[in-house]
């Protein structure tokens, strides 16, 4: 748990050292993994939109504008490229016949399943090849302290 204390000087600038390291390293690891699988010529935003369909569901255009930030006017044409890719289908909402769901495909589902998968084997490898026994015991000790502050 967190101290009730204020913390010493040192300790200030050693936690601050701590937090730029670890945000160069999960931008590092971020560009690293997304090395190992591809993502063709998919924009940032187009991939973010395949992500959120992919995460949240079938979503209206309105509705995945307003959960990437941005005014449904400048997704479509994120939409119409992810569609034209057969990456995104439109269909008709059954509880609205008047709205139109966006939804990932089934060849879109396979293809970020396999770039999961590549992403993965890779970090398996490396994990392999890098590190003995023992620092594999002390990385497992690294990511629970990250999970834990991930999920404060």
């Amino acid at each position: 748990m967190g101290r009730m204390t204020q913390p010493a000087p040192h300790d200030d600038a050693r936690a601050s050292a701590l937090a730029a390291e670890i945000r160069a390293l999960v931008r590092k690891l971020k560009r690293r993994l997304r090395e190992q699988a591809d993502v063709g010529d998919l924009t940032p935003s187009q991939t973010s939109a395949l992500i959120r369909l992919e995460h949240d569901g079938p979503l209206t255009v309105s509705a995945l504008a307003r959960a990437e930030g941005v005014r449904p006017q400048s997704i479509g044409p994120t939409v119409a490229a992810l569609e034209a890719a057969g990456l995104v289908a439109a269909a008709p909402d059954p509880r609205d016949g008047r709205q139109t769901l966006l939804a990932v495909t089934p060849a879109c589902r396979q293809w970020i399943l396999a770039g999961r998968e590549a992403r993965h084997d890779w970090l398996v490898r490396m994990i392999h090849r890098e590190l003995d026994p023992q620092e594999q015991v002390e990385l497992a000790r690294g990511v629970a302290l990250l999970t834990r502050l991930a999920d404060a």
